[in-house]
């Protein structure tokens, strides 16, 4: 029998021949151009923002240049004849396809952040002038100060950062603006609805203490901690009103020395000063009251405040105000002008009562 069908029968071949074949079917030529054709588009891809604005997929070609690149090592060390460069070649043209992609994925989250950013600045500035404006003169302003400064400085850093097309930090900087604008939000809410729950209890003491003026033909003072107002009362009619600036944390009721607050309650005027007072002259009130010091003592046994706090005194109605702005140590600041007057209208005993907001007077 003769063997004379070469396909059938490989082995029949001469060994130069079989040598021949091996060589063309497995030395394929190296994907150099592969390689650099994908790390070009990695190095691109880079230089486009991938690894910040599309990471996944940047990170994907990197994987495959890299197994590509390993799967060529590989095959460059094998014998030229049994070299087959068939998957390093389809792992570095994924390479290059995943790397363009992460690139026009970062191009087009790059614009629409460029485009937010640009809408959303402007907006959290408008809102920064509504609370400027809605906190000037208030008096949760002490307390809500610092984070409306910290938004204002995270949307001048958000603008920089967008000048310089770092639009993921400058979005960053607004989401820190946004939550500092919050929390000033839960200040006021807060502020107001402890207003709320005891607004009852200030219309009572101005109630009962108009009407006591009614009665007793007599002058009493009324102080409303909001309107930043001292209003005099004679025989139960108004008869003049003093702008009036408060202790600079005066947004609740007095705790403890210290604090800044000016105390809400009603006291009397125990004793006037018209020389050696701090502040030109001076009208000393009776705080702390047994009110006061029932109220100081719940809370320290409650722990609202430290047992080592002092409960503090020596708050006046005292001259050198005019300053537009609450910056007490808890007492009541007029004018040199308008203290000299109200001195010519009260004595000690006249009564003085403090609330945070009266909705009913004048």
């Amino acid at each position: 029998m003769k063997f004379t069908d070469c396909s059938i029968y490989p082995w029949a071949l001469p060994a130069v021949v079989i040598g021949l074949l091996l060589l063309a079917a497995g030395c394929a030529k190296p994907p150099k151009d592969d390689l650099e054709s994908a790390r070009a588009a990695l190095e691109e891809a880079a230089i486009s923002g991938a690894l910040d604005y599309a990471e996944p997929s940047y990170r994907a070609a990197e994987a495959l240049l890299r197994s590509g690149w390993i799967e060529l090592a590989r095959q460059n060390g094998r014998f030229f004849a049994f070299r087959n460069y068939h998957d390093a070649d389809s792992l570095l043209s994924l390479a290059r396809d995943w790397a363009q992609l992460a690139k026009q994925r970062a191009g087009d989250s790059l614009a629409i952040l460029q485009g937010g950013v640009g809408e959303v600045i402007p907006q959290v500035e408008q809102q920064l002038k509504q609370w400027e404006s809605a906190l000037e003169g208030s008096l949760v302003y002490y307390e809500a100060r610092d984070d409306w400064q910290n938004a204002h400085l995270q949307i001048d850093i958000a603008r920089r950062l967008t000048e310089q097309e770092e639009y993921a930090e400058a979005f960053t900087a607004v989401k820190k603006a946004r939550s500092y604008l919050e929390h000033i939000a839960d200040l006021v809410g807060t502020h107001a609805a402890d207003e709320s729950r005891q607004l009852q209890l200030w219309r009572k003491w101005v109630t009962e203490t108009v009407d006591a003026s009614r009665r007793s033909r007599k002058y009493a003072l009324i102080v409303d901690k909001s309107a930043h107002k001292t209003y005099l009362v004679k025989a139960g009619k108004l008869m003049k009103s003093y702008n009036a600036e408060l202790g600079y944390n005066s947004a609740r009721q007095k705790l403890f020395s210290g604090d800044a607050a000016t105390p809400e309650g009603r006291y009397e005027i125990i004793k006037e000063r018209q020389r050696g007072s701090q502040y030109y002259k001076a009208l000393l009130l009776n705080y702390p009251n047994e009110e006061d010091k029932r109220r100081f003592a719940e809370n320290k046994r409650r722990g609202v405040i430290s047992r080592r706090a002092g409960i503090g005194g020596l708050i006046e109605i005292h001259g050198t105000g005019g300053r537009n702005r609450d910056w007490t140590e808890g007492c009541i600041a007029l004018t040199n002008r308008d203290i000299d007057d109200l001195m010519r209208h009260v004595d000690v005993g006249t009564p003085v009562t403090i609330v945070r907001k009266s909705d009913q007077w004048p």
